[in-house]
This record gives structure tokens, C-alpha cells and sequence, in this order.
């Protein structure tokens, strides 16, 4: 039995017969055409990157360091400083959306919403959108669903990276917010509250977890309990000045231009953490 194609089949049918004929008459089709003058471009982009990349290898001067400027400008700049408690990491702009998302969405519980969720729904829509909106319509004055989703999409962006770029941030990480729950549920001792707050804000929280705040990188492991291990305070101070000394192959980086009082503080903070009580 030979079945009628739905109307709506019929329909698409019937368009795009009506569109081979627009293509006959008035122009080329997408592919091959319009498919290869992009390849083309993205070739000529690729290239001119590849260039820029060599002109700035070979016309900085060879002193072996890269820090003279060459055409584009010096190979390397000062090297970074993990131990750093002033600096304040920022996106480059196009990113800025993204990094006062993370302002708004707060970890833990709601971060994977900000950065992953809502960016992946956002292209999932735009990638399913020309294949869901097939009319030939293209009058903005008979597209107002269209308008208003572009117009809304177009002011989200643009206040969110507005927002990104002017947030100002304290000296201190927003980690450092935890220190008074570390230092209750700890039972720390005054003495090593200082250390508390040195670690907030060194960065280890980056590759460390610590009573839930922090993120596990690179195998890092959790120091809440440091101190139960009983090392002491040498032990301490030796590996982070100098951690592939004390654990060969490890990836932790030095911290030893902390100093070493600040060391010190650290260390102290590290063996008095045995545990949440």
C-alpha cells in the first residue's frame, strides 16, 4: 500500500523545488560554492597566522632569552609567580561574559550551571535553530520571535561583558570568604589563622581542595587533614619551597619567592589542620 506524504512533507518538497529553481535562474547553491570561497578564506587566515608566528620567531633578537622585543614584539615576558597573593587573573575580553557568570553562579553548587549549562544550551539552540526556522521569510517586520531573541541575546551579552570588564576584585580571592568556616570547623589555633588566610589566596586552592573549597588538579590531594600526618613544620617548609626535592616528579611548583616567614605561616596552617571536627 503506497502511503501520501504528509502536507508538511509535501510542503518542504515543493520549497526546495521552488529553490533549485531560484538556483537555475538567479545563482549558485551553498555547496559546492559558497562551501569552498570559506575554505578558502580559513586557508588564507591559517596562513597568515603561520606568518605572524614565524615574523615573530625570527625577528626577535637572538640574546637566548626572548625578552628583547623583535617586530611583534618580545618571545617571553617575566616569568610567572605561583606565589603571587596580589595578582588577579583575568579573562581576555572576549571571555568576559563567561567570567562575571561565574560571579553570578557561585561554586559549588551552581558553577557547572554557569559555565558549562547555559553556554552549551545557548549553541545548541543556534546550531538547531536553521534547521527548525525553514521559512523563506526574511522581512525582520515578519520575524518578531526572531527579533526579540536576537535583541535580548545581543543586550545579555553585551551587559554581561560589560559587567566582566569592569568588576573589580579585592586583592583577596573570594576564597578567602572561607577562611572563618576553615577556622571554626577546624578548631585552628590563632596562630595558624594567618597561614589560613595565606593559602586562600596563593593559589593553592587551585590545584587543592581544602573542607570542600578548592578544585583537585594535576592529582593534587586534599588537606584537610595535613596535619594528622604528623610531618612537622621542616617538612613542610622544605616541600613547598622546593617540592621535586622532597617528592621527586611531583608537578606542584615551587613557592619558595613566598618567603619564609611566609612559609612559616603556612606550614603552621598545614599541621594544625587534622581534620573537620
Amino acid at each position: 500500500m503506497i502511503t501520501k506524504p504528509s502536507p508538511s512533507l509535501q510542503a518542504r518538497r515543493a520549497q526546495h523545488a521552488r529553490y533549485k529553481e531560484d538556483v537555475q535562474r538567479k545563482g549558485k547553491p551553498f555547496y559546492p560554492y559558497a562551501m569552498f570561497h570559506d575554505t578558502v578564506m580559513s586557508l588564507v587566515v591559517v596562513c597568515v597566522i603561520v606568518a605572524l608566528a614565524v615574523i615573530w620567531k625570527w625577528t626577535t633578537p637572538g640574546d637566548h632569552t626572548g625578552t628583547e622585543p623583535g617586530w611583534l614584539g618580545p618571545l617571553y615576558t617575566d616569568q610567572a609567580d605561583p606565589g603571587t597573593t596580589s595578582f588577579v587573573p583575568r579573562p581576555d575580553w572576549y571571555f568576559y561574559f563567561l567570567f562575571y557568570l561565574l560571579r553570578i553562579f557561585k561554586w559549588p553548587d551552581s558553577v557547572i550551571l554557569g559555565t558549562v549549562g547555559i553556554p552549551t544550551i545557548i549553541m545548541v539552540l543556534m546550531l538547531a535553530l536553521p534547521f527548525v526556522d525553514m521559512r523563506r521569510e526574511r522581512r525582520l517586520s515578519r520575524r518578531p520571535v526572531a527579533v526579540v531573541i536576537t535583541i535580548l541575546t545581543v543586550i545579555a551579552m553585551g551587559t554581561l561583558t560589560y559587567k566582566g570588564a569592569t568588576a573589580r576584585e579585592s586583592l583577596a580571592s573570594e576564597t578567602a570568604s572561607a577562611v572563618p568556616t576553615w577556622v571554626k570547623k577546624q578548631g585552628l589555633p590563632q596562630n595558624a589563622v594567618p597561614g589560613a588566610r595565606l593559602f586562600a589566596v596563593s593559589g593553592c586552592l587551585t590545584c587543592h581542595t581544602y573542607l570542600g573549597t578548592g578544585s583537585s588538579n594535576l592529582g593534587a590531594p586534599d588537606l584537610s587533614a595535613e596535619g594528622a600526618k604528623g610531618r612537622g613544620l621542616r617538612f613542610q617548609i622544605d616541600h613547598l619551597k622546593c617540592p621535586s626535592c622532597v617528592n621527586p616528579g611531583s608537578p606542584m611548583p615551587p613557592f619558595a619567592s613566598l618567603g619564609e616567614d611566609n612559609l612559616r605561616k603556612l606550614a603552621i596552617f598545614l599541621e594544625a589542620s587534622k581534620g573537620s571536627k
